[in-house]
C-alpha cells in the first residue's frame, strides 16, 4: 500500500493521471533517477524561494539544472531574492526539505516551471511528500494543473570541485 501524505491526496484530488514510486532513501540525483526508472533531467526538484516578508513562491528545476538567479530575478521584476532556510521552508510549505512539492503544500504559492520541463519527452517524476515517495506525471498536465508559469530560469548546474 502506498503511503499517504497530503501530496498524494492532492495530486489524487487533481484529476491527472500520475503512478507513485516508493524507493529506499537516496543520497544523489543520479540515485533518485535510478530508482524511478528515469534519466536526471526528468526528475523534477521544486525549490522554494523567498520573494520578500510571507511571500515564497515554487520553481521547478529540472534535476540536472539549477536556478538562474539572473533570469528569475528578471522574470519576478524585482532585485532580492533568497532560499529560506529549512525551519522556515517547512513552516510555509508543510513539508520537510527534500520532500517539498506544491501538491498538499500548507500555502498554495505560486509556481513557476522551467521551460524545459514542458520541451521534454516523455514522463516526469516530481516527489509526494516523503523521502523515497514520488509521482510519475505528463510534464504538460503537471504544469497545467499547478497553473505553472513557464519560463526559461535555470542553467546547468555548475560543476563542484
Amino acid at each position: 500500500m502506498t503511503k499517504v501524505t497530503p501530496a498524494t491526496e492532492a495530486l489524487e484530488a487533481s484529476g491527472i493521471d500520475f503512478e507513485i514510486t516508493e524507493h529506499g532513501m537516496v543520497r544523489s540525483l543520479e540515485e533518485a533517477a535510478e530508482a524511478r526508472g528515469l534519466n536526471p533531467g526528468a526528475i523534477i526538484k521544486t525549490m522554494v524561494v523567498r520573494r520578500g516578508e510571507g511571500d515564497y513562491l515554487f520553481v521547478l528545476v529540472p534535476g540536472d539544472r539549477e536556478i538562474s538567479w539572473p533570469k528569475l530575478r528578471a522574470l519576478l521584476g524585482v532585485s532580492r531574492l533568497s532560499m529560506p532556510d529549512q525551519d522556515v521552508a517547512f513552516e510555509v510549505t508543510g513539508f520537510r526539505r527534500g520532500t517539498i512539492t506544491p501538491f498538499g503544500a500548507t500555502t498554495a504559492w505560486p509556481v513557476i516551471a522551467d521551460a524545459l520541463l514542458v520541451q521534454r519527452q516523455g514522463p516526469v517524476s516530481i516527489g509526494a511528500g516523503a523521502h523515497g515517495l514520488a509521482a510519475t506525471v505528463a510534464p504538460e498536465q503537471l504544469v497545467e494543473v499547478l497553473d505553472a508559469q513557464i519560463a526559461d530560469v535555470t542553467e546547468p548546474l555548475t560543476p563542484r570541485g
